[in-house]
């Protein structure tokens, strides 16, 4: 390869040059008629004003003997009296012509028959978008030959716009990292640089850009910025163009090994650049360095570590590199959540102005690959309106410039459109050695006779009404979108699917999130057809199946194989079962309840099927998760250590409804409760283990509450606290860890007078069998559990209770007398006393129209500081339910799960296997988004002496 320099005012540079090579091998035309080239005028948007060929092509190919038609056109960067005066004549039919060019695709109705066209198609990925031209191509029998693939033996592309993309995106990213960073309160001298397109040529933008390193290299720049670092990513034209306009700053090449070092001291009258090739951050999974032709041949068997050991050093990254379906990203939308996570760092300059608030400001995905390298980016912007902000916790762009959680994103799809003129001169110069090839292409020569290099030769997609064998390949791609299209029309549009299995009352909130959600489908799949139609009411895109789990497996399985993602509100012992299921057709999972260890079994088996299994998102567990791992991530990440956590929780009437025996009411079955009373449980205090007997145990481990005196409450340890020293990564550090329930005063006593007479057994009582016998009454029944005989007198019956209580029981046997266990009311029999006496609770005591709930949760931590000095964190959380709408458990649970399960269903959780909502990028949005619908927790800081 023959390299020419070109000389500009102010600038020099090494711009390739084939043309010289092939004047040692010309082809002379093949055809017997005057050669004819048609050049197009563009019409794919206002902004674009390229042409195929620059007047002195022109020139140069008419003085040869070839006739160039032109259509006219005032948006072209070079006039068209330029062309006149090259030789081309102006005129608007290009019929007579042998070949047609043009920059960009051709709309189909300006498709002539039996001709060959030459321009960029889109279509060698088989494009949605361009597929009715391509097809419109093939009908019409037309050649056609695609700049993208005139490649060498290499594979190497010959014909590109690449350089000036690259500098078009490097002056739009530097005009809106000024916009950006002047919103985040930090005036710089990028603002003075302009959009591209304001610049009549690339000098112009170099004497902008060298002013700009002027005042940089003077020290104007703001110290809370910090060190200033551009990462190119590629080695490609793009990214070389993109590197020759930032050469013009004060700047040093550094090596992606020592970002960390740059990023902590790196200099301030000077920025850094960093250069990524593929070798610098793709690695083998099964270990090993990085080999070109395997990545090449299977980039399947590559991960990155751009986003974990490159991007946290960047302040702009300028991505050039090309993307495929089977490559790693660069970065994910978890990745995204990461890297933009405010620092929380108050701290202030010298000058005592606040430092960013995290380093990645800006992306310029130059490459405008919508979801492809760099993820979150899934529209490409365009000219007229080149920037939006991401905002990585709601996992949309906006306009909001000052928003903290944001990266500027710059993904123009037609970058050296507004460089038209030098990208014009330099495309004709690497495409003119060929249009004699071209020429030779007419549809008029049998396509295996061409007499044209090959080169060109291979660059030919269409022929004769078919695809040429190289691209067969698209129809195979084209299959497979169909396939995917048919599934998705099958499964309503192109829309997600989501199945939820449950409909009681929590799952009101989840269907109405959502009902709000565009492109997403909620199936609600229930044995009750009231349920299913109470929530199908909700909204538009939700509907209803029957279905009962239990007795039909098979239509369960059939069901989650159409979705993408199952939700299972049901009682936890279901959660396995599903979960199987989803993990043989490998569609992700959500549930709120715990991971019980049957779920757990299931981890490895879900992540070797890829499958996400997100559970525990709801209130507790849930929330009270994501408030805890985000303190204890703070106080980690300012070198401090968790010494205590004690946190509690509980679903509660609101005050004003609390007015019985239980202090308690419910809005759905209190076995769950009940049984979970009479599990042991494990809490860990002043580095000892502490151990509670089961069988209502927990009722005797009082914990007395300082918290919101306001509210008569008290505390009892859940389960086994201590397994989550690790799962929050606080152990070794915690000497104290209780996760505990709270009550109003007055419940333990109701609870363990039930448990006094046997009114929480379980075993089978033959006189509780409603085939057996009369109908007994709530005495009778007493009687009989307390080994009296069924006609006791009243008063004897009491006494008898009474001195099984102990007779200092007074609150206790005030409690009975009100749960009406003494009374001649007739339950419904079931067999076990815990059964017989639900219903009558859930009965008796339901929430009566307009009462409301509540939901309280307090965190208390204390936090050892770097210092040795200690604070405690008060993290509370309190909702009230709506009297007219959503109970606050509803809430609370319902929206918490239906959040998780938006974030799986968008790919925001990549994570695989059973996993908890303890991640920084899972818990931060969530509760973000949890604002929205009035589900705030508050934080108080105090010192401890």
């Amino acid at each position: 390869m023959n390299f020419q320099r070109i000389k500009q005012p102010g600038i020099t540079l090494a711009v390739r040059m084939p043309v010289l090579r092939f004047q040692k091998r010309k082809i002379a035309y093949a055809g017997r008629d005057t050669p004819t080239l048609g050049i197009r005028r563009e019409t794919i948007n206002a902004w674009e004003r390229r042409a195929p060929l620059a007047p002195v092509h022109v020139k140069k190919l008419t003085r040869s003997g070839v006739k160039v038609l032109i259509q006219p056109s005032n948006r072209r960067a070079f006039p068209v009296i330029d062309y006149i005066a090259a030789g081309a004549i102006v005129q608007e039919d290009l019929s007579s012509a042998q070949l047609i060019m043009s920059v960009k695709q051709v709309p189909v109705e300006q498709l002539i028959p039996n001709k060959t066209y030459a321009f960029f198609s889109h279509t060698i990925k088989a494009q949605s978008d361009n597929m009715e031209m391509l097809d419109t191509i093939l009908n019409r029998k037309i050649r056609l030959i695609d700049y993208e693939k005139i490649n060498n033996n290499d594979g190497k592309r010959l014909v590109m716009f690449g350089k000036w993309a690259g500098y078009a995106g490097f002056i739009n990213i530097l005009h809106g990292l000024g916009l950006r960073l002047l919103a985040l309160g930090h005036h710089t001298p990028f603002l003075h640089i302009a959009l591209a397109h304001n610049y009549r040529d690339s000098h112009m933008a170099i004497n902008a850009v060298r002013d700009c390193g002027y005042e940089i290299a003077l020290n104007r720049m703001p110290r809370s910025l910090g060190p200033l670092i551009f990462v190119f990513t590629g080695t490609g034209n793009v990214s070389q163009g993109a590197q020759e306009l930032f050469s013009h700053f004060p700047h040093e090449f550094v090596d992606p090994v020592t970002l960390p070092k740059v990023a902590r001291k790196g200099q301030l009258n000077k920025v850094y650049g960093c250069v990524v090739g593929r070798q610098d951050h793709m690695i083998r999974k099964a270990g090993g360095k990085y080999d070109q032709e395997e990545f090449q041949a299977h980039p399947e068997r590559y991960v990155s570590k751009f986003a974990s050991e490159i991007a946290p050093y960047a302040n702009v990254i300028l991505n050039g590199v090309y993307w495929d379906v089977n490559t790693p990203r660069l970065i994910t939308v978890p990745d995204a959540k990461h890297l933009l996570t405010p620092t929380g760092n108050k701290n202030l300059d010298v000058a005592g102005c606040p430092t960013l608030p995290h380093r990645l400001l800006a992306i310029c995905d130059i490459s405008a690959d919508p979801g492809g390298s760099i993820e979150f980016m899934r529209e490409c912007t365009t000219i007229d309106k080149p920037f939006n902000i991401y905002d990585a916790d709601f996992n949309k762009t906006s306009d909001s410039f000052d928003n903290p959680s944001g990266c500027l994103v710059c993904s123009i799809d037609n970058m050296p459109a507004q460089m038209p003129i030098e990208a014009t001169e330099q495309f004709g110069n690497l495409i003119y050695p060929y249009v004699i090839d071209m020429l030779n292409c007419g549809t008029d020569h049998d396509i295996n006779r061409l007499q044209c290099r090959d080169e060109i030769k291979n660059a030919i997609i269409t022929s004769e009404g078919e695809l040429t064998p190289k691209f067969k390949y698209i129809n195979d791609l084209r299959n497979e979108q169909r396939r995917s299209h048919h599934k998705a029309k099958v499964m309503a549009g192109n829309e997600k699917q989501v199945l939820l299995l449950g409909a009681g009352m929590v799952s009101d909130p989840f269907a109405h999130y959502f009902s709000l959600q565009k492109k997403v489908n909620l199936t609600v799949a229930t044995d009750s057809q009231r349920d299913g139609q109470r929530l199908a009411a909700l909204g538009n895109n939700i509907n209803s199946v029957l279905l009962d789990i239990q007795k039909d497996p098979e239509r369960l399985g059939e069901l989650i194989s159409k979705h993408d993602l199952v939700v299972s509100l049901l009682p936890y012992t279901f959660h396995s079962a599903v979960a199987k299921l989803c993990i043989q057709h490998k569609t992700n999972m959500v549930t709120s309840s715990y991971i019980t260890p049957e779920l757990q079994a299931l981890d490895d088996l879900a992540k070797q099927a890829e499958v996400t299994i997100l559970n525990e998102s709801g209130l507790d567990p849930g929330i009270d998760h994501m408030l805890a791992a985000e303190a204890f991530d703070r106080i980690h990440e300012h070198g401090g250590k968790v010494k205590s956590f004690t946190s509690f929780c509980g679903g509660l009437p609101a005050p004003e409804a609390s007015d019985n025996a239980l202090r308690y009411k419910f809005s759905w079955s209190p076995k769950g409760m009940l049984l979970a009373l009479l599990n042991p449980a494990k809490y860990l205090k002043d580095g000892r283990v502490v151990n509670v007997a089961g069988g209502g145990g927990v009722l005797d481990d009082i914990y007395p509450i300082d918290f919101m005196p306001g509210f008569n409450l008290f505390g009892y340890p859940n389960r086994d606290s201590t397994q989550y020293a690790s799962i929050y990564g606080i152990q070794g550090e915690c000497s104290t860890l209780l996760r505990g329930t709270l009550r109003y005063q007055g419940f333990a006593e109701a609870i363990k007078a039930l448990k006094s007479i046997g009114l929480l057994s379980s075993e089978k009582k033959d006189f509780l069998n409603p085939v057996q016998g009369p109908d007994l009454t709530w005495k009778q029944i007493t009687a009989s559990l307390v080994n009296q005989q069924m006609d006791v007198f009243p008063d004897q019956l009491r006494n008898v209770v009474a001195e099984k209580l102990g007779r200092d029981k007074v609150k206790e046997m005030a409690a009975l007398n009100e749960l009406g266990v003494f009374s001649d009311l007739i339950p419904d029999r079931q067999v076990t006393p815990i059964d017989t006496i639900v219903p009558h609770l859930a009965k008796q005591f339901a929430y009566e129209k307009n009462e409301r709930d509540l939901v309280v949760l307090n965190h208390d931590i204390i936090a050892q500081l770097s210092n040795s000095t200690k604070e405690r964190h008060r993290i509370s959380l309190v909702a009230y339910g709506d009297a007219n709408g959503y109970s606050a458990m509803a809430r609370t649970v319902g929206y918490t799960c239906a959040i998780s399960a938006h974030m799986v269903l968008s790919g925001e959780i990549q994570r695989k296997g059973m996993i908890r909502p303890i991640f920084k990028e899972v818990y931060r949005p969530a509760l973000r988004r949890l604002q929205d619908f009035g589900i705030t927790a508050t934080t108080k800081v105090t010192p401890i002496s």
